[in-house]
């Protein structure tokens, strides 16, 4: 008798006939077991039939996934895949209009499945798609389920998108750029170009040049948002696969039509709540954009390039022309030289008497020539301010402002990540970034006013150039934290946040800190941890409970499909299925997949999970690794793979899935949570205790009186 794990009870159906209750032997062929279910119902020819899941995708059972069923699971008998492939095969090339669009609906829906989409693609099917298209006899429902079976094959990657004809991929753009053509349609051709276009150069170059900008733009001032969407998708994955000097062009091209005009009023602030496929693309054109700065970042100074030396120069002569070019024609040569190596010290260099020294140090490069240059042609009268206010003051207190600038440059270039490849998953991007051409250098122009600013409030000498630096670096992030809407926000609040302001911040945390350092109070929080700790574990369950909306990444491309997971409230299920965009919430009985909380073997995090090794032959992004996670369940082969929206998510799934194992919480998320806990229970503990220092040793005891003769007699109580 084979043991009870490769048993499981399952029942199935077929139209019309009463179900069968069987004990599947996960060891008996597959083809034994159809002729059973076969000879029970009395069917001949069992190899023309197949079983499929009845709820959720209806994926074929085959040999390769038949270990994913478990107990409980309803089977359907169907026709088998490949006489369902020959059956649309033949149907979709009826000169039946009714017949061929039925058979084009169930192909797009059956493609899912990749036993069938193999059937059919070896039977030539794809040829038969590839006519359809070409012809363009068909329009309407039609043509969109013939895309969208045509979408759902490639995605298995049997076939190579390099194959297609020139005549397809012309008919696929046309559908872009035609006006009159149904937005489903358009939906579907964008999506096939976006998939196209990372596949080779040579497909790249084919929709660049076919798709304009111009065309991308007009799809993405539409009000369907699913349609702004894929044009977008398209949009990033041209801007992603172009080289660095077409990329610089594309992104001139679009500063000149104010994309990010149009991004920050019509899809920001949009009357829609922004989705995460549109926050991921929203980062990445923010990325892209920024990174335009990374070769300016990496250039060192050429002292022999005259087109350098002069914007060198006019640095020096913006801030003191009046005073000394007019007098200048009267100097000898060496006269003039000591002047202009006087105001180059003036202006902050180091090196005054070559100041390209100053700038060979990359990052920041030239870039932080280029910000200085910018602030003294945008800001002129702030630039004047700031070098003559510092060349007034004593030595000692002077704010240099070009030494400041090349450390604020590269200070940004490190908060805005400015040369780091783009994440796959990550939708931070800064709203006010969009709102405002020349970004970068308007923020550096805010910025180093703020330099000076803060040097003022620090009262600030030489010696002091990184301790200012540092309390800079910290106004600025603890405002980008906050997400302001626009500059003009970011600069009202970063001048709020004065030094004053950030020395109260790093007090109380300090005193926070000392607080707790207590020996005593270090006893109380370990006290306090056993019963805070159960507190988080509670949370991290209900958490699960609520469920969570996840996405399916392939090695190609980010998807738009989407799966839910969820725990039973009863902690003893959890309960996962594909569902539709736009569903925040679906209820447990939807969720048709099933995992017993008592099957979970383990948990595995990072490179260890099996979709992060199946991906291991291409560039393995950090992103991805960082919020991938899987379930091992039942043998050690089966796995249910994550990837978290957002390292929060990840936190917590992880610490939740831990609990259920029986197992210590381990991801940081924990720690923080930990440490506010005990910070809010100790501080109400220790109320009656402000302003009283704690010792680190307790009181000693007194000795005990010699007599007790202070004790009260109960028995002369008055009567």
């Amino acid at each position: 008798m084979p043991p009870p794990k490769d048993v499981v009870k399952i029942a199935i159906q077929m139209v019309g006939a009463i179900p069968q209750l069987i004990e599947l032997q996960q060891t008996k062929p597959l083809a034994s077991v159809l002729k059973d279910v076969c000879d029970a119902w009395s069917l001949p020819n069992p190899e023309r039939y197949a079983l499929q899941y009845a709820d959720g995708r209806q994926t074929y059972i085959t040999e390769s996934n038949r270990r994913d069923i478990k107990n409980g699971t309803i089977l359907r008998l169907t026709t088998s895949p490949d006489q369902e492939a020959e059956q649309l095969y033949v149907g979709i090339q009826s000169k039946n209009v009714d017949v061929k669009t039925d058979s084009l609906k169930k192909l797009a829906s059956l493609s899912q499945d990749i036993t069938f989409a193999q059937e059919f693609i070896s039977r030539n099917g794809l040829k038969q798609i590839y006519s359809i298209v070409e012809e363009g006899n068909d329009t309407g429902e039609m043509l969109a389920h013939t895309l969208k079976a045509f979408t759902e094959l490639m995605e298995h990657d049997f076939v190579s998108w390099e194959n297609l004809s020139t005549v397809f991929i012309k008919k696929i753009v046309s559908y872009v750029n035609m006006n009159a053509v149904d937005a489903s349609i358009q939906q579907l051709s964008l999506s096939i170009l976006e998939n196209m276009v990372p596949t080779s150069r040579l497909l790249f170059e084919v929709v660049k040049k076919e798709v304009t900008l111009d065309r991308l733009l007009t799809h993405l001032q539409v009000t369907n948002a699913q349609l702004q969407l894929k044009a977008m998708a398209l949009l990033i994955a041209l801007l992603l696969s172009a080289t660095d000097a077409e990329r610089r062009d594309m992104m001139e091209y679009l500063r000149e039509k104010n994309i990010r005009q149009f991004i920050h009023k019509n899809i920001i602030h949009s009357s829609e709540p922004l989705g995460d496929e549109m926050a991921h693309y929203l980062y990445v054109l923010q990325s892209v954009s920024l990174n335009l700065c990374e070769q300016r970042m990496k250039m060192s100074m050429d002292p022999y390039s005259q087109e350098q030396r002069d914007l060198l120069q006019s640095l020096r002569q913006a801030a003191f022309e009046s005073e000394s070019e007019a007098a200048a024609g009267t100097f000898s040569t060496e006269r003039r030289r000591s002047l202009c190596a006087k105001e180059f010290r003036k202006l902050g260099f180091l090196n005054n008497s070559n100041p390209a020294e100053d700038l060979r140090r990359a990052p920041p490069g030239l870039l932080a020539l280029d910000n200085m240059v910018y602030f003294s042609r945008n800001t002129p009268n702030a630039y004047s301010r700031f070098i003559l206010e510092n060349s007034s003051r004593e030595d000692k207190h002077e704010c240099p402002f070009a030494r400041s600038s090349i450390q604020l440059t590269l200070i940004l270039c490190e908060i805005l990540h400015i040369g780091e490849p783009c994440s796959e998953t990550a939708q931070a991007f800064y709203p006010m970034f969009f709102g405002q051409d020349h970004f970068f250098e308007e923020l550096f122009c805010i910025c180093i006013q703020l330099v000076n600013k803060t040097w003022k409030e620090m009262r600030a000498t030489q010696e002091d150039f990184d301790k200012v630096m540092q309390v800079v670096r910290e106004q600025i992030t603890r405002t980008l934290s906050l997400k302001p809407t626009s500059l003009e926000l970011f600069k009202t609040r970063v001048n709020a946040l004065n030094y004053s302001e950030i020395l109260k911040l790093r007090q109380t945390e300090r005193l926070h800190q000392e607080e707790t350092l207590a020996v005593p109070v270090l006893e109380l929080r370990e006290k306090l941890k056993p019963e805070l700790l159960e507190l988080i574990r509670q949370q991290r369950l209900l958490h699960l409970c609520e469920g969570t909306l996840f996405r399916k990444i392939s090695s190609r491309r980010r998807q738009d499909k989407l799966w839910y997971c969820r725990l039973s409230p009863n902690h003893k299920v959890l309960h996962y299925g594909d569902v539709e965009e736009g569903v925040q919430s679906p209820p447990i009985e939807s969720l048709t997949e099933k995992i017993p909380v008592a099957d979970m073997k383990m948990l595995l995090v990072g490179k260890e999970c099996p979709h992060t090794k199946e991906k291991s032959s291409g560039k393995q992004n950090k992103d991805v690794l960082e919020l991938a996670f899987s379930i091992v369940h039942d043998v050690e082969e089966y796995c249910l793979n994550f990837v978290a929206p957002t390292r929060y998510e990840f936190c917590l799934w992880t610490d939740g899935l831990n609990v259920l194992l029986g197992k210590e919480m381990t991801s940081e998320r924990t720690q923080t949570d930990l440490d506010v806990l005990l910070s809010m229970e100790l501080k109400l503990r220790l109320l009656d205790l402000e302003n009283i220092s704690i010792p680190d040793n307790p009181p000693p005891i007194p000795k005990p009186p010699s007599n007790l003769n202070f004790c009260y007699d109960f028995s002369h109580a008055e009567q």
